[in-house]
């Protein structure tokens, strides 16, 4: 395509904000290509470093609803199509898939597009392909049944830093030094690397051959699952693991033990762990001659994926998917009939420190670093958490020094993130109710700041009232040490407070 064409009609990326195309979409910028992505939350990629980029467009559109992502697929020219609907919220991924996929073909032919790039699973069609797989793969045929060409890119186990495929392998080796794992741990797969396959999506575009095909994707060698495991332990510097198959584990039970030792939960573990029985290897590597590139073997990848762990540059996380938890209820102007009857918990503390210090620390908040006070009682919510099938503290965050709209903390998600002055988290652990925690900075004079922490809770029934007073009594305890904790962070000292506040909108010093 040359230069001009790149410049007069966008590039169309459904799924902007998940694992793949967050990483995706800058890549097309930097390869001189107009990128419009379709997200549910525009704000999520309020804090992404090409966000603002003049090329870049952000329409909100959602692939269950047609009439919406025929719009956001006017004037352009090709489509991504990156998502799937497997997470813990949807009851029936399949049919969410099924229903997508008809929309977004739909809007593709009505628009004109002359592409479709679609990432599949890499499986072959059988009665014992996993319901995943096999969703995967009737995606495929219906975005094919359309008018509009398209290239079907069929994948395996995906290593790069974030992925959940490469969270659960490493969670499990690192946390475990004897593992009793179902059969599936000699199943034959062939994985690829995260650099490959951006590599891959990126140069169908550029190539007309791929059009209308289907090409199998992945590195050369063909490896198990216990061998991956012996790579990461060696590359992660762990002595060698004990891995013990036994035939009695089914996928469910797999599931479960995944939930509870990985931050994966069981919802999309499953799907995943029932995937693991089938071999994975690929059959049609046309690709490789059509888009040429240097393909990194399981070991290079994997060392990769921990380099970026480790020097805090996980660019997108298998976290990143889904809603941001709505707030709206937590509006202080909002009419109490808008959200209905909520309760606060607010406390002001004053530091001689200035806004931008404390802000270095709030945004440091839960993951490695933690809560700042009492972080074995988090630790135990977050076990009661994950027990009740929630996220728990597990998850942890994507990056512990840098914090951007829609980012998992723990069983948060940063609902807003103002620098220097706001930092809103939207709970997603299981409660009776919707909560908030909120902190707010304020210069009050040269080198002092106020922080004013607020709790928020909107309880949902007679459950969710005995919810708050029961946990109420333990909020002066941990908060207070908290903002205490904030002060010991960036070692400034306390000029007045942690005290209660009854109403955080009319404090003379709150924003």
């Amino acid at each position: 395509m040359s230069p001009a064409e790149k410049e007069s009609r966008p590039i169309l990326v459904a799924g902007a904000t998940g694992y793949i195309g967050g990483r995706l979409a800058p890549r097309l910028l930097e390869a001189g290509y107009r990128v419009r992505a379709v997200v549910r939350t525009p704000s999520k990629l309020a804090g992404r470093p090409w966000a603002d980029h003049p090329a870049l467009e952000i329409v909100r559109g959602d692939l269950l609803d047609g009439g919406s992502m025929t719009s956001a697929a006017e004037g352009c020219w090709a489509a991504f199509y990156l998502v799937h609907s497997m997470n813990p919220k949807v009851a029936d991924f399949a049919e969410t898939d099924r229903r997508a996929a008809r929309n977004m073909a739909e809007a593709a032919e009505a628009c004109g597009l002359e592409r479709i790039v679609y990432l599949s699973g890499l499986g072959e069609e059988s009665d014992e392909l996993s319901e995943h797989l096999l969703s995967r793969t009737e995606v495929a045929r219906i975005l094919g049944d359309g008018a509009v060409p398209v290239t079907v890119l069929r994948a395996a186990m995906i290593i790069g830093s974030g992925s959940a495929s490469f969270e659960i392998l490493r969670y499990l080796v690192d946390r475990l030094p004897v593992m009793v794992t179902p059969r599936w741990v000699d199943t034959p797969c062939q994985p690829i690397g995260i650099r490959n396959v951006l590599a891959y999506l990126i140069g169908c575009l550029e190539c007309p051959e791929t059009a209308g095909e289907t090409f199998d994707i992945g590195q050369p060698e063909v490896v198990t699952y216990r061998q991956l495991m012996r790579i990461y332990a060696e590359e992660a510097g762990l002595h060698r693991r004990l891995i013990l198959p036994v035939p009695v584990l089914t996928p469910r039970l797999s599931s479960y033990w995944i939930h509870l030792v990985t931050p994966v939960p069981s919802a999309l573990a499953r799907p995943l762990a029932e995937g693991l029985r089938n071999a994975v290897v690929c059959r049609d590597t046309r690709i490789r001659e059509l888009v040429p590139q240097e393909l990194l073997d399981c070991r290079q990848a994997i060392r990769l994926a921990l380099e970026r762990i480790r020097q805090h540059q996980v660019e997108s996380s298998w976290l990143d998917a889904g809603l941001i938890p709505p707030a709206e209820w937590s509006i202080p102007d909002d009419p109490s009939w808008a959200g209905g009857t909520h309760y606060d918990d607010s406390r002001r503390i004053v530091f001689d420190a200035a806004p931008d210090e404390l802000w270095r620390a709030l945004v440091r908040i839960g993951g490695t670093t933690g809560w700042y006070y009492a972080n074995w009682m988090w630790a135990v919510r977050g076990l009661f958490d994950r027990l009740m099938g929630g996220v728990g503290l597990g998850r942890g965050r994507r990056c512990p020094i840098d914090l951007r709209p829609g980012d998992a903390i723990d069983f948060w998600r940063a609902a807003r993130v103002e620098k220097p002055g706001l930092l809103q988290l939207a709970a997603e652990m299981k409660v009776p109710g919707e909560a908030v925690l909120e902190f707010r900075l304020r210069e009050i004079s040269p080198g002092q700041t106020e922080l004013l922490q607020i709790a928020r809770f909107l309880p949902r029934g007679l459950l969710g009232l005995v919810y708050w007073w029961a946990v109420y009594p333990f909020h002066n305890l941990i908060f207070n040490g908290m903002l205490r904790g904030i002060g010991r962070a960036i070692d400034r000292p306390v000029i007045a407070g942690p005290e209660p506040i009854t109403d955080p909108e009319k404090t003379p010093h709150s924003p």
